[in-house]
């Protein structure tokens, strides 16, 4: 509904009237140029106020506004000559301004039309079109010279007249037929108007066509033909204010399609032949009637003109024609130079199978001549079980054979060479090769690549020393027989090498590597063949086996026996090692992870107790385990809660009862409860926590010892030592800063070691205590007599104090055999100018006995219980004699 404040009601009215107007002065008998004129210029006038207000609401549309007022200015420029016409009749001249005015508003409304269907045409495109605007022009002119335009040339005295008078509607059907395809073609948001512009140049173009006529023919022209123009461009007025055109484009890439569909665009492609076609048969036919058999020049001109553009474009599509077919054959050569160049095998086949055509490097990578191959079938020289998959595959090509694109399928398979081995291969299968209905495949062969990943595999999951299966391997098929395994049949074996450590210390790793080989092999020839060994990490070893409770501590036991039974002959000398097993079954709900775990704690267990033997997991020793790693933590969180505390034993001169020194024991109160040594100091000694400890408890003893020094009472202090204090990097001098920091000569402290620590680790031991020896501190071997060292250890190291094992004085009185070693220990320790100290006095006959054997000092619960300093402090000032 259109209202009246709306710019579009005056537009409507005045087209009503128009049309009523013109219609009431054709009825009327008035004549066709003037009746014609004036509408006109009316409708003109109409069509460019139109179209500049619409202009004017296009402001998101900018090529539709620029496009809208260049047709306004080509329908007022239009309106100024058609409005002169009548006025020029008179002058007499064949082609005046007037004429020139409306050709110049012809080309303002095409160039408008053309703006707003928003065409970006290359150079090549606009001569193509223009040649093809040209064809279809000459072509209409023969029709039309064949239809009418032979008779009204007959009747005309001069040609030039004739022709002079045709240019002017030839030309605006020259531009029309250059514009209107572009037009047509255009898709953006103001397409409409274009197609209208395009109407009224069609209009124009006939009517001007028509008016030449009629004055070559001395008559006024047609009504039919005067009223095209006004209707056309009150179509022109009326289209900028369809709901179409009045919205905002979105997107430009909306406006700027270059074509609706490949439909119109051929048939626009096809229609200046169609036209030459139509006027070469007209032609024929008129020439064929035998009339008027005389040619006209022009006539002649424009045919010929028409051919040779055909033979011209002809030449030109013929060109690019061989120049596509030399492009594509040169594509096609390099891309068979680069298959054959990358090593691959290219071949042509049809979807049968059957090859058509086969590169040269058939022969180079699998040994075939091409002779050989050509005309039999791929699937000659295709695995049997790789078949069925390759013609599934060319099946699903055939099925999608609608497809715009060409398809192509990645297919992998396995293909005989001329020796007969298979060779993996990869290979593209494209259609379409051509245009023809046959197959391009590209094969590849995969061999080194597939080695590759092989090897890749196996090394992932296998060890590089000993060549057996490694850790990750052994997971995860524990985890596959764990999943489908029958219980009770299922156990793990966990096998560590006893001092393979020293090994590497002493002849190398690459030494060690080769002893681990030579282990790998003697379990290889233990285990049964269905058993799974791999190599856990380090010096460890695991079998998994489905078997009897029974066999799987057999198999364990002969382990150990394969181990030890024999040393391994590695650089040139003999290494006799042992090992320790653990064996854990398998049991209902226990995931394939902690099966591992409790091997893994039985194994320490049976290392723990000594090695060469074997262990059954059992639930307590995973309690164990836990209990320490508590143990550990609590020890840590003592530490620096300073929830340990130093008693001192007295040490006395058995001959005079006198008090000559204390030994430190450290005592452990978590909370309220007393944690008895023998539970902590071993978890402390494993965890490391024991050179910390250590440390405080040197550091204590010495203060205290040296306050009471300051005393005036010459006393001295003992002090064990553990392994991992003497190896510790500082210890030396922890010690000598210990000293310093309390003031404690180090002639009073004596530092103990056992027997055991000479063994193990000897030279670095020994080293160390060598340097605290050069500080002056004192050395004792605790526990001496148990047998771990020789006697040679004396000699060794500088010691000067020897410490009778309790187990020695326990027997005093009451085993003749302990009472005979006791006084042979301390007639050595005489003999070799030592102190000796006896440990464990507990009854009056153990010390009778000991001061008749010349016992120097001891230190037991007879003589004094471990106290703490407070009561040191009051033995001070008391006498044992009473006690003794």
């Amino acid at each position: 509904m259109i209202r009246w404040r709306d710019p579009r009601a005056p537009l409507a009215a005045a087209a009503a009237v128009g049309v009523a107007g013109l219609a009431a002065a054709l009825a009327a008998g008035g004549r066709s140029l003037v009746i014609g004129t004036i509408a006109g210029v009316i409708t003109a006038l109409v069509a460019a106020f139109s179209l500049l207000m619409a202009s004017r609401a296009m402001t998101a549309h900018r090529p539709g506004a620029v496009g809208a007022r260049w047709l306004a200015g080509g329908a007022l420029v239009w309106a100024t000559g058609a409005g002169l016409r009548p006025l020029a009749e008179s002058s007499g001249f064949v082609v005046n301004f007037v004429d020139l005015l409306v050709l110049v508003g012809v080309v303002v409304l095409a160039a408008g039309a053309l703006m707003t269907a928003r065409r970006q045409l290359t150079a090549r495109a606009v001569l193509r079109r223009l040649v093809d605007a040209y064809l279809c022009t000459a072509a209409l002119f023969i029709i039309g010279w064949v239809v009418v335009l032979r008779d009204v040339y007959a009747d005309v005295a001069e040609s030039p007249v004739f022709t002079f008078t045709l240019l002017p509607p030839m030309i605006c059907l020259l531009v029309t037929c250059a514009v209107a395809p572009a037009v047509i073609m255009g898709r953006s948001t103001s397409w409409p108007i274009g197609l209208a512009g395009v109407g009224a140049l069609v209009a124009t173009t006939v009517g001007e066509l028509a008016s030449a006529v009629s004055r070559l023919g001395g008559g006024e022209p047609p009504a039919w033909s005067m009223a095209l123009a006004p209707v056309a461009l009150l179509l022109l007025a009326a289209v900028p204010w369809s709901g179409r055109t009045g919205r905002v484009v979105e997107a430009d890439a909306e406006d700027s399609r270059p074509d609706a569909g490949g439909g119109v665009a051929n048939l626009l492609a096809l229609l200046p032949l169609a036209l030459v076609g139509a006027a070469t048969i007209v032609l024929l036919a008129h020439v064929a009637g035998g009339r008027d058999r005389s040619p006209v020049s022009g006539v002649v001109v424009v045919a010929a003109s028409v051919v040779l553009i055909l033979i011209v474009r002809l030449f030109a599509l013929l060109t690019a024609n061989a120049r596509m077919r030399h492009l594509v054959a040169l594509g096609d050569k390099q891309l068979r130079e680069l298959a054959e160049s990358t090593g691959d095998v290219v071949l042509i086949c049809d979807y049968e199978g059957l090859v058509h055509e086969i590169g040269q490097g058939v022969e180079e990578v699998y040994g075939y001549r091409q002779s050989d191959v050509v005309g039999a079938s791929i699937f000659d020289y295709i695995h049997p079980e790789d078949v069925p998959g390759i013609q599934a595959a060319l099946s699903a090509l055939v099925a999608d054979e609608d497809g715009v694109e060409p398809g192509a399928c990645l297919v992998a398979c396995r293909v005989r060479a001329s020796d007969g081995t298979w060779r993996p291969t990869e290979s593209v299968a494209t259609r379409h090769v051509g245009g023809e209905e046959l197959l391009l495949v590209t094969t590849r062969d995969v061999s080194d690549q597939e080695a590759l990943r092989n090897q890749v595999v196996h090394l992932t999951f296998h060890d590089g020393v000993t060549g057996l299966p490694n850790r990750a391997y052994f997971e995860e098929r524990t985890r596959e027989v764990m999943e489908g395994r029958v219980s009770g049949r299922t156990a793990v074996i966990f096998l560590d090498l006893d001092g393979f450590t020293s090994v590497n210390d002493s002849v190398g790793h690459a030494s060690g590597d080769y002893l681990l080989g030579q282990a790998a092999r003697r379990l290889r020839g233990a285990v049964r063949s269905d058993d799974t060994l791999a190599r856990w990490g380090g010096d460890e070893f695991a079998v998994l086996v489905e078997t009897e409770a029974q066999s799987a501590v057999d198999l364990a036991e002969r382990l150990v026996r394969a181990v030890s039974q024999e040393p391994f002959r590695v650089a040139d000398r003999d290494i006799a090692l042992t090992a320790s097993v653990g064996v854990a079954f398998a049991e209902e709900g226990v995931p394939s992870a902690d099966l591992l775990r409790n091997a893994d704690v039985a194994m320490a267990r049976a290392k723990e107790l000594g090695g060469r033997r074997v262990e059954v997991f059992a639930a307590h020793m995973h309690a164990d385990v836990v209990r320490r790693l508590e143990l550990a933590a609590d020890l840590q969180r003592a530490l620096m809660e300073n929830q340990f505390a130093i008693e001192y034993q007295p040490v006395v001169d058995l001959a005079t009862s006198r008090v000559t020194a204390v030994e430190a024991l450290v005592r452990w109160w978590r909370g309220s409860v007393f944690v008895p040594p023998d539970q902590f100091l071993g978890p402390a000694e494993d965890t490391g926590l024991i050179v910390p400890l250590s440390e405080w408890i040197l550091r204590e003893a010495c203060r205290e010892v040296a306050a009471w020094r300051a005393s005036s009472w010459d006393i001295g202090l003992s002090l064990n030592l553990s392994a991992r204090q003497i190896t510790a990097p500082r210890f030396v001098e922890t010690v000598s800063q210990a000293l310093e920091e309390s003031g404690l000569p180090a002639s009073a402290l004596t530092l103990e070691v056992i027997e055991e620590m000479l063994v193990e680790d000897a030279e670095e031991t020994i080293s160390r205590l060598s340097e605290l020896r050069a500080l002056g501190v004192r050395l004792a071997i605790d526990d001496f007599g148990t047998g771990y060292a020789s006697l040679a250890f004396l000699r060794q190291l500088p010691v000067d104090m020897i410490k009778i094992d309790p187990s020695f004085v326990s027997g005093l009185g009451r085993d003749e055999t302990l009472t005979l070693l006791t006084r042979t220990i301390v007639r050595l320790g005489h003999d070799l100018g030592l102190i000796v100290v006896a440990e464990g006095i507990e009854r009056p006959e153990q010390l009778e006995l000991l001061r008749e054997m010349g016992c120097t000092r001891g230190q037991g619960f007879l003589v004094a219980r471990p106290m703490a300093a407070r009561g040191v402090d009051s033995l001070m000032r008391t006498s044992l004699q009473s006690a003794m």
